[in-house]
């Protein structure tokens, strides 16, 4: 298998790594993130610890990584551009504050979320008191003069029926680490009671919201679905365009969406406005868990999607069993790259001691990802 590796993560340590992003700066410089979890047999995290995360740059189109700097007190962030400047949006820790970075040079320095002039947007609650913001590295989209991020308030700390989808935005134009621009939407509990009784194995659930625009102008909050044993399915829910409503019609509003089981990110080709979904399609029917198939799925309406090409796979020759067991390429985030696609992914390969414990942070290219388009595979 071909791939560029970041970094690597030894088993033993109990540490795993999460959340990849990147970004690349109109010098050509890559900028990359990610963080850590499961902190050495104690997966669920303390509340009261700041995450870490770190920062990684490039200066010869990914083949080669520098591992720049650590950041205390960054989980689950994405990296974007926005007028010339860089920013890094999640939150400080597991179920903590939602918070926003800045950088002026491109990565080497940034600001600190320390009050609500610099970054600190919303607070979360002491320990496991809601609110308890969660996320994941998901794309800002600029819609009717505001700058949107999906996030979740994990209100009862229960996977998954605990999450409340929200939105929050900001003017475009304005100073994006102070709180005083920034709204908050209604939070939406996901109604059980509306799908299927055997959806979900925990229950059913929706989180790491991907916000989108469609052709007609509605902007939406697509969320993956705990649905398991089943799998593919998405929450489409409905945004304001004020960014201060978020409503969803469980007659309409929940579709079949490839790799709908776990995160995913969907952008839109500036090129021939074709939505663009990099997730994990399910390929074993009954494993709903699945992630070592990474897929691109492409729509032109955002409702109605074909995978169109199988970008990694394992390749170990581990038994298919094993395999699901042990092999992720999962949690990619990625960015149109002329007429490529450049893909992080937090991946589980050789060595892993499970699909979801990520030993590894991945770098991959598409090349010549239009190509495909026109494919429609059938699993």
């Amino acid at each position: 298998m071909k791939f560029v590796q970041l970094r690597h993560q030894p088993e033993k340590t109990e540490l795993f790594l999460g959340s990849p992003s990147i970004v690349r700066l109109p010098d050509g410089t890559l900028v990359a993130s990610h963080d850590y979890f499961g902190y050495n047999k104690n997966d669920n995290v303390e509340s009261s610890k700041l995450a870490v995360s770190s920062i990684y740059h490039s200066y010869d189109d990914g083949q080669t990584w520098t591992d720049t700097m650590p950041i205390i007190g960054a989980y689950w962030c994405a990296l974007f551009l926005h007028h010339g400047d860089l920013y890094l949006m999640g939150c400080d820790r597991k179920h903590g504050n939602l918070i926003i970075r800045k950088s002026t040079d491109g990565g080497y320095q940034w600001t600190t979320p320390d009050t609500d002039k610099t970054g600190l947007l919303f607070e979360g609650g002491p320990g496991d008191q809601a609110p308890n913001y969660h996320c994941a590295p998901v794309p800002l989209v600029i819609h009717n003069g505001r700058i949107f991020r999906a996030y979740e308030d994990n209100q009862t700390t229960h996977w998954p029926t605990g999450f409340r989808a929200f939105v929050v935005s900001a003017p475009v134009d304005s100073d994006l680490l102070d709180a005083a621009n920034w709204t908050m939407s209604n939070k939406l509990t996901f109604d059980g009671s509306k799908v299927p009784d055997d959806w979900g194995d925990h229950g059913p659930g929706f989180m790491e919201g991907n916000v989108c625009v469609d052709p007609d102008g509605q902007l939406w909050d697509i969320l993956r679905i705990s649905t398991e044993p089943h799998s593919d399915w998405a929450a489409f829910v409905k945004v304001s365009d004020d960014g201060k409503t978020v409503s969803l019609d469980y007659d309409n509003d929940i579709i079949k969406f490839p790799g709908g089981t776990h995160k995913f990110v969907v952008r839109r080709d500036p090129v021939t406005g074709m939505y663009v979904n990099l997730s994990n399609k399910n390929t074993v029917k009954g494993f709903a868990s699945q992630r070592n198939v990474l897929t691109m799925s492409v729509s032109e309406d955002l409702r109605n999607w074909r995978v169109c090409k199988v970008i990694v796979k394992d390749d170990s020759g581990h038994r298919e069993k094993d395999s699901l067991r042990l092999v992720g390429f999962q949690y990619p985030d990625w960015q149109f790259d002329g007429d490529d696609l450049i893909i992080l992914s937090r991946t589980s390969y050789r060595g892993a001691r499970s699909f979801h414990d990520s030993n590894r942070i991945t770098y991959h290219v598409l090349k010549n990802f239009r190509q495909y388009f026109d494919q429609n595979l059938a699993f």
